[in-house]
């Protein structure tokens, strides 16, 4: 089923946001509280992307990633390097394959673009032919370029080409409207960051919010019993920055 994690705030160890919170991403990965389907862990691979920079600078305009098919309890670099690495803008994801889809690491979110990551926690439904549509105005070479043989990976493709004309809410909202109609059914939480932004959506999964003095966290399940974790709705977008964090129905 996946499970996702979006941070903006200070700069931080990137590991950090990844073991952080005794429900962290790595508790998560073994012991989840809401599957929506068959599985019982996310043991398929892992992965976070970041914009790399200091304590005191925005950093880099361009996402960069650790990704790996090895469970996230069982990579030394959660603990040992990627805490030296430091962003104010965090994207974690930890994998629970779908049957049927390879297991590798090109098939684990986030997937990154420049100055773009994206997470897609859940399943589209009948897989490939209800993305056929969304896909028919992709290019050849981009979907020659498919990372992996996943709904999500093709999911990806598909955001990261209407991007290049359309907001991320348009594309989200997008997406969502055609696959009602193509893949209804289709578990849908999808989540993408710029560095500054996150754009998260609730669609028959779990999504919860958290506004801190100084930073907004966007997660599939709470990392901590925080009383200020907030259930979005089913069928919502999320848009949140540091300073502001709206909800809206889809």
């Amino acid at each position: 089923m996946c499970r996702h994690l979006g941070y903006l705030g200070p700069a931080v160890g990137v590991g950090d946001i990844l073991t952080r919170g005794s429900h962290s991403l790595v508790v998560q990965s073994w012991a989840p509280t809401d599957m929506r389907c068959s599985a019982v862990a996310n043991a398929d691979g892992f992965g976070v992307a970041w914009w790399p920079g200091s304590d005191d600078a925005a950093g880099s305009k361009d996402a960069t990633s650790h990704r790996s098919v090895a469970p996230i309890w069982s990579d030394p670099s959660v603990t040992d390097v990627l805490p030296h690495a430091r962003s104010q803008a965090v994207l974690g994801a930890i994998r629970s394959a779908t049957t049927g889809m390879p297991i590798t690491h090109t098939a684990c979110a986030p997937f990154v673009d420049g100055e773009w990551a994206f997470s897609h926690n859940g399943v589209v439904a009948d897989w490939p032919a209800s993305l056929s549509t969304l896909a028919e105005g992709v290019p050849v070479t981009d979907l020659l370029r498919l990372p992996a043989a996943t709904d999500s990976a093709g999911l990806w493709l598909i955001v990261k080409h209407l991007l290049r004309s359309q907001s991320p809410a348009e594309v989200l909202r997008r997406v969502i409207a055609d696959l009602d109609i193509s893949g209804p059914g289709s578990r849908l939480n999808l989540m993408l960051c710029d560095g500054t932004t996150i754009w998260a959506t609730a669609v028959h999964h779990s999504l919860s919010t958290l506004i801190g003095d100084d930073e907004v966290l966007v997660a599939s399940e709470p990392i901590d019993d925080d009383p200020r974790w907030t259930p979005v709705p089913d069928r919502s977008i999320v848009t949140a920055t540091r300073s502001a964090l709206t909800v809206e129905s889809l």
